[in-house]
């Protein structure tokens, strides 16, 4: 394994652990089903360590995307 491929291993690992530490922002399965309050575009107001886990989400992922694009070009 080349070295990118490791540093794109371990992104990944980050951005799957980073995802699960998400908190639900749905009522759960059982709102998931009724479609009871389930809204994917309203505006929810993020503070504290949600937030900072939301950014460094976001920001995880533009760096895999970049590097799977890398990855790809260079294979």
């Amino acid at each position: 394994m080349k070295a990118l491929d490791i540093i794109f291993l371990i992104v990944a690992i980050i951005l799957i652990i980073l995802s699960l530490l998400q908190g639900g922002k749905s009522e759960g399965a059982s709102g998931a089903i009724t479609g009871g309050g389930l809204n994917i575009f309203a505006k929810t107001k993020e503070r504290g360590s949600e937030k900072i886990i939301s950014i460094l989400t976001m920001v995880i992922a533009v760096i895999f995307f970049l590097l799977a694009i890398l990855v790809n070009v260079l294979l």
